[in-house]
């Protein structure tokens, strides 16, 4: 019995792996910048769309993502980023990313 349970086991290992994976392909590419460099990036960008989840405990962190050239860029920053005018704002509960 015990030799079926943990083969049973590595099949729900194996399952949940094939999961992350295909979620992660789902994602698509995301690209990781330091918040410097996501802004140089909305510069470019004219009327950008930008995602913002806040969140974290004791001290709030800012999630921002968004498109550009066919990626996604995705940065983290402990204060709020200097948003230019016409930038178009969408507030997430949550932003997720794969690790």
């Amino acid at each position: 019995m015990a030799y079926i349970a943990g083969s049973a086991g590595a099949t729900a290992a194996v399952a949940a792996a094939t999961m992350i994976a295909q979620a992660i392909k789902a994602s698509g590419a995301i690209v990781r910048v330091e918040p410097n460099d996501f802004v140089s990036i909305l510069s470019k960008i004219d009327n950008p769309l930008l995602v913002l989840a806040v969140g974290g405990f004791p001290k709030k962190k800012y999630q921002y993502l968004t498109g550009y050239k066919g990626l996604v860029f995705f940065t983290k920053s402990v204060d709020p980023l200097e948003l230019a005018s016409g930038t178009e704002l969408i507030t997430a509960k949550k932003i997720w990313t794969p690790s």
